[in-house]
């Protein structure tokens, strides 16, 4: 399959690289012990890559979430890039020390490929400390439902709450007639569908100006309202 991307995309400058395998094995004792098997499988997938296009790089994530390195050996490709995730930590450089460590000792590039979902307080702090140590970074999300854990909030769509009230519901067996009966109108359905596509757009969002400002780029909001008209 990876060959078959990036045969597609050798020639596109617009493609930064390619993120092999989002958070492989997760934090479960049970799979853990596929760790041993994950830089293989990498060292697979880029020797299928660099039959069609030595130009990308390959961007790989450690076990557990992408937050364990300790699976990695030596860089095994020239141009390769490692990522690392992290969620409700302590904003302190000893979190990400372990990936400052691998970055200093292979002299290979190192970036924060995703975090969020937090405080504008710990997003600020965060970043910083990313920044000082000279290590990129992907916040997100971008947009979500009446949340301020992002840079645009929307309202709620009409019926929202029935949609997700029958969803989280779980039938008795397979073809529970009960369960069935009990969804949502197919009206409501599609009112609520088509209120979202309304809600999402730029002209109907908010801007929350301390996760922007969190971020370091407050001028975000001008831009939007920019982009917004055109």
């Amino acid at each position: 399959m990876w060959r078959t991307i990036a045969s597609r995309y050798r020639n596109e400058p617009a493609v930064l690289g390619y993120d092999l395998l989002n958070e492989p094995i997760p934090n479960i004792p049970a799979v853990e012990i596929y760790n041993s098997k994950l830089e293989p499988l990498y060292k697979r997938i880029v020797a299928a890559i660099r039959e069609v296009d030595r130009n990308h790089v390959v961007i790989l994530g450690g076990a557990q979430w992408d937050s364990n390195f300790a699976v990695f050996g030596p860089p095994f490709d020239r141009n390769a890039m490692y990522t690392f995730h992290k969620y409700w930590t302590d904003p302190v450089k000893s979190v990400i020390q372990p990936y400052l460590d691998y970055r200093d000792r292979y002299n290979v590039p190192i970036w924060l490929g995703e975090s969020g979902e937090n405080t504008a307080s710990w997003i600020s702090t965060f970043r910083t400390l990313l920044e000082q140590n000279n290590v990129g970074w992907c916040f997100w999300p971008y947009k979500k439902m009446n949340s301020e854990s992002c840079v645009a909030t929307f309202d709620k769509p009409r019926y929202w709450d029935e949609i997700v009230q029958w969803a989280k519901a779980r039938p008795a067996s397979v073809g529970d007639q009960n369960f069935i009966k009990q969804r949502p109108s197919l009206d409501h359905s599609r009112a609520a569908l088509t209120d979202l596509l309304q809600r999402v757009l730029a002209a109907s969002c908010r801007i929350n100006e301390p996760f922007v400002h969190a971020l370091g780029m407050g001028a975000i909001q001008r831009r939007f309202h920019t982009m917004e008209r055109g």
